[in-house]
């Protein structure tokens, strides 16, 4: 039928976010609660989850920036609050909690250099994010915070520049009382 276009998950999140934060303003809670539906969403129909969860996380962070953007809101808070949703989403239908919170940080980080955004805000709420989401659902914060804080250094590392510096400086140490530790695979040899 004409004009049905089914719209993809990022542009029904990107629509999604716009509404709610501009309804509640707390975009925080508006982020966590529009990721957690839809990746939920996204998988419960999904035959594997581990392959169609890279996916919707991908589209979803993408989603989330761009709505964040348009209305000119929080870029660290969103990414908070999409980590948080990755989290609880990805406990709800069985996925692989961090490697979806890493994946979720990677795709914030790089949506965010490719909006020209403060990819160092970014990837700080993504880690904050990823404490916070640990501690919902009962998975270690310590490598929660490090999936999220590998995951924004391998999109600096795409991203290249003073990127790596950037997020490296805001997301590493000591975050939400969590030691962050990263390994190193975004150095080019």
């Amino acid at each position: 039928m004409p004009g049905t276009e089914k719209i993809g998950v990022g542009e029904s999140v990107k629509k999604s976010i716009v509404g709610s934060i501009r309804g509640t303003g707390d975009i925080v809670d508006a982020v966590t609660q529009t990721v957690s539906n839809s990746l939920a969403t996204a998988l419960r129909g999904a035959g594997s989850v581990g392959q169609a969860l890279t996916g919707a996380v991908s589209d979803i962070s993408r989603g989330v920036i761009h709505g964040t953007r348009e209305i000119g809101g929080d870029l660290g808070a969103a990414a908070k609050g999409a980590m948080i949703g990755t989290a609880r989403g990805t406990k709800e239908v069985g996925g692989e909690v961090l490697g979806a919170i890493g994946s979720s940080a990677e795709n914030l980080v790089k949506t965010t250099a490719q909006t020209g955004g403060d990819v160092a805000k970014v990837a700080k709420g993504a880690v904050e994010g990823a404490i916070a989401g640990a501690k919902d659902i009962g998975v270690s914060t310590a490598e929660a915070a490090s999936a999220a804080a590998n995951g924004a250094l391998r999109a600096a590392g795409d991203v290249g520049g003073q990127a790596v510096e950037q997020v490296t400086r805001a997301a590493t140490g000591v975050i939400s009382g969590v030691k962050v530790m990263v390994k190193e695979p975004f150095r080019k040899h």
